[in-house]
């Protein structure tokens, strides 16, 4: 009679199907987090690299059409990184942390003042940093990403 009160408990037990919802929760919800985070993460990352990109395309496209001196690349500059020629103090640049010291324009050879250069390329060296240290979960730590978008145009004036 014990025997029979051992197995009828035991299949109770096994076809009791309180609280599974639970567990299956426990089990996939860190793993949808990590992919809703990635996501998140990939989508900041691509909008500061086509945003950067963009403003490099702006500022060559600017310095293409002035003459190569130290005052128009400082106003390409100023054109990279606020989207205005001369910003006013409250005006913020188009990325947070993004300033002046991080654009370079140069010409292919690195010639910072060549006096007729044919093509004029800016550069950009911006680190990223995420919000979520997804690398940490396996064991690389994603502190900053170097974001380095570059754009060379035929330089028009002669």
């Amino acid at each position: 009679m014990k025997m029979i009160c051992v197995r009828h408990s035991l299949r109770r037990f096994i076809r009791n199907d309180r609280g599974t919802q639970l567990i299956e929760l426990a089990i996939v919800l860190p793993v949808m987090l990590i992919l809703l985070s990635g996501i998140a993460e990939f989508g900041r990352y691509f909008y500061t690299y086509t945003t950067l990109s963009k403003a490099a395309r702006a500022g060559a496209r600017y310095m293409s059409t002035k003459s190569y001196v130290n005052t128009e690349k400082a106003k390409a500059e100023n054109y990279v990184v606020y989207g205005k020629i001369s910003p006013g103090a409250g005006d913020k640049p188009v990325i947070s942390g993004f300033t002046v010291d991080n654009v370079d324009i140069t010409t292919p050879d690195g010639f910072a003042n060549a006096t007729d250069p044919v093509t004029i390329r800016v550069s950009i060296d911006y680190n990223y940093t995420p919000i979520f240290n997804l690398g940490g979960l396996i064991g690389f730590n994603w502190v900053s990403v170097p974001v380095r978008p570059t754009m060379t145009i035929r330089y028009l004036v002669v």
